[in-house]
């Protein structure tokens, strides 16, 4: 299952940083996570801060 980033998100970059795969992208107003690369490995999500990222 996909995951997704939340209002939570106050656009550190960890996510971007940690995600194998390149599956998140910096967008207008934070980051968003592309389905068609993600993996679902968790690494974003276990890395984020603000515990903005959660299953969709």
């Amino acid at each position: 299952m996909p995951y997704k980033i939340t209002d939570k998100c106050e656009s550190c970059g960890s996510c971007m940083d940690e995600c194998p795969n390149g599956a998140i992208e910096e967008v207008e107003g934070g980051y968003r996570i592309i389905k068609e690369k993600c993996e679902d490995c968790g690494s974003c999500m276990d890395v984020c801060p603000n515990e903005a990222i959660c299953e969709e």
